[in-house]
């Protein structure tokens, strides 16, 4: 009975002692549960506070003239930040300016953007000049290298030629009051400054610009300038929003090819190459129809000449001494004039070539090189000049076909000529007579002329 009781009393203890660890096991994993919600709930509060992560910012580069084709790049680079989320889209812009209409409609799309945009002037050297000075007080923020400049825009009409006063008057007062609404969320500064640079056509260094408040930073390249307003606040669609972009990743969208090759021939050089290219290669296949080719491509060149004509600021009186060169050239090689025309040619092609997109207030860097005028306008007199040579040469020249072609030929006298007779030329036999006194059967003759069916010959 004794040892039955001893080991009740075994297990009895052996169970509390299970007992007592499976306790101490719950009290220690409930503790650990605890304490992991503890750390999970602080690094919560942790994230919530800190500054969200960068993300990506979309950068578009712009140079050249403010085109039809810029206005789609820049508009297709809105709707790809937007539907990427990006942080912010950066506009690289170097510009001479454009259209007034072109303008306008980029501003819209950037006031209206659903993200931020941020207009940056470089490289440099570079400018927003005109249109450009729009674009850049349009954006949520505006930066410029160094040794950069905005500003000169006043308006100017197309063709080279100033507005007429009354009209200008009223352009000017337009835009004097959208740009300085632009301006008015940059302080009265910049709002004076707005108003001098449509009226004036004033133009500011980096420096001054930065110190009136046109714009918002000065750097040395986009991530820069991306750290330099990193925290700023600004409007978004209509809510407020804070810039996180410093180190943020950066996405280069570039234009399109076709995009690339329309733009590219704005560029005025490239447009007077083409123009000149297009009407010689057209010239060359009147001149010689059914050979295709220079036709083909003469089409081709003058249709993109045409194009670039239609977006750049053309002088009428240029593009008609270019035509008028023309004209003196055919007219020389179908009438020639021992080269008189040719050299009138030259010379208003040259001078027409030099004020074909140039006017007074166009500025240096949207005209044509001087040294690529000078070039090509003596080589295409070098070239015409050649050919009307040939021309006089060939009508110098003897014929070499036809009774004609018989004169200054050497023959043989068949029988005696006293003074008429039969002389064998060039394979056939000829009534002739003598102008130089008899001739012997077999003795050589030369043709002096031709009189109907005779030959005129005398002793060779």
């Amino acid at each position: 009975m004794r040892r039955q009781n001893v080991r009740r009393e075994g297990v009895k203890r052996e169970s509390v002692k299970h007992e007592s660890a499976g306790r101490r096991m719950g009290r220690a994993v409930r503790v650990a549960l605890y304490l992991l919600a503890l750390l999970a709930s602080l690094a919560s509060a942790f994230s919530a506070g800190a500054a969200p992560a960068a993300g990506q910012v979309d950068l578009l580069v712009v140079t050249g003239p403010v085109t039809p084709i810029v206005k789609q790049y820049i508009l297709r680079g809105i709707q790809t930040a937007s539907a990427d989320a990006a942080s912010a889209l950066v506009i690289q812009l170097d510009t001479p300016g454009g259209s007034l209409q072109l303008m306008q409609d980029i501003t819209e799309a950037i006031l209206s953007a659903p993200v931020p945009v941020v207009v940056y002037v470089a490289p440099l050297g570079a400018y927003a000049a005109s249109a450009g000075t729009f674009i850049t007080l349009a954006a949520h923020f505006a930066g410029m290298a160094p040794g950069t400049s905005i500003g000169a825009a006043s308006p100017v009409a197309g063709g080279g030629a100033d507005l007429p006063e009354t009209e200008k008057e009223k352009t000017i007062a337009i835009m004097e009051a959208d740009l300085q609404g632009k301006a008015k969320r940059r302080g009265e500064q910049a709002v004076k400054w707005a108003g001098q640079a449509v009226r004036d056509a004033r133009a500011s260094t980096a420096d001054e610009a930065l110190r009136l408040g046109v714009i918002d930073a000065i750097a040395a390249d986009v991530p820069d300038l991306l750290r330099q307003l990193d925290g700023r606040e600004t409007e978004v669609a209509g809510a407020r929003l804070t810039l996180h972009v410093a180190g943020a990743p950066i996405q280069t969208l570039p234009m399109t090819p076709v995009e690339q090759l329309l733009h590219t021939i704005t560029d005025p050089n490239i447009a007077f190459i083409l123009l000149t290219l297009g009407v010689n290669g057209l010239l060359f296949e009147l001149s010689s129809p059914g050979t295709f080719v220079p036709g083909i491509v003469g089409g081709i060149c003058l249709s993109l000449a045409l194009y670039s004509m239609g977006i750049l600021s053309v002088n009428y009186a240029g593009l008609l001494l270019v035509a008028l060169a023309f004209v003196l050239f055919i007219v020389d090689i179908k009438a020639p004039t021992h080269g008189v025309l040719t050299v009138g040619g030259v010379v208003s092609f040259i001078l027409g070539s030099l004020i074909l997109f140039n006017s007074a207030t166009t500025a240096p860097y949207a005209r044509v090189s001087t040294e690529l005028v000078v070039t090509v306008g003596v080589a295409m007199g070098a070239f015409f000049a050649f050919v009307v040579a040939k021309a006089v040469a060939s009508m110098r020249r003897k014929p070499a076909t036809g009774v004609e072609g018989l004169v200054g030929q050497r023959g043989e006298a068949r029988t005696r000529l006293d003074p008429q007779g039969m002389v064998y030329v060039r394979g056939e036999l000829w009534r002739a007579r003598s102008e130089g006194g008899s001739v012997e059967a077999g003795q050589p003759v030369t043709v002096l002329k031709v009189n109907g069916m005779r030959l005129i010959v005398k002793p060779a």
